[in-house]
């Protein structure tokens, strides 16, 4: 099973997509766009693509565990792609994720301006690479 994860921003969208077997990350990119819409269909073609049949979206909560206006924007453009996608799609808290994916670039020598660059596909890669861990915990 192809599974999607995306870190959906305000001007970038990190996209990460499986490999068919729903083991590791095989693809990852980033859509910049600032309207939903725009969003939405870059995903759609990148579904079509990959043939991707789930999609996970990383759901920003606060640290304590709230929910803030992220996590609502979060919420409100999950209903957008399962409309737009007719794909399910799982919400997944994504705390951290970005300054996870902030360091492992320093770490391997990415200045800001190229981190920023590709911060957004790498958050997407961990949010996959921890939805598809759980799901092999699982079985």
């Amino acid at each position: 099973m192809t599974v999607m994860a995306i870190d959906y921003g305000d001007a970038h969208t990190g996209i990460a997509i499986s490999d068919r077997t729903g083991t590791i990350a095989g693809f990852s990119t980033t859509i910049d766009a600032y309207r939903a819409e725009q969003v939405a269909d870059a995903i759609v073609r990148l579904v079509r693509e990959h043939e991707v049949e789930e999609l996970v979206l990383g759901y920003p909560k606060n640290m304590d565990g709230t929910l803030g206006p992220r996590a609502e924007k979060a919420a409100s453009f999950a209903e957008l792609l399962r409309e737009a996608a007719g794909l399910p799609v799982t919400l997944w808290d994504e705390r951290r994720t970005t300054v996870d994916a902030h360091n492992i670039l320093l770490a391997n020598g990415k200045n800001a301006k190229k981190r920023k660059k590709t911060v957004d596909a790498v958050a997407a890669a961990l949010i996959l690479e921890g939805y598809l861990t759980k799901k092999r915990l699982e079985r």
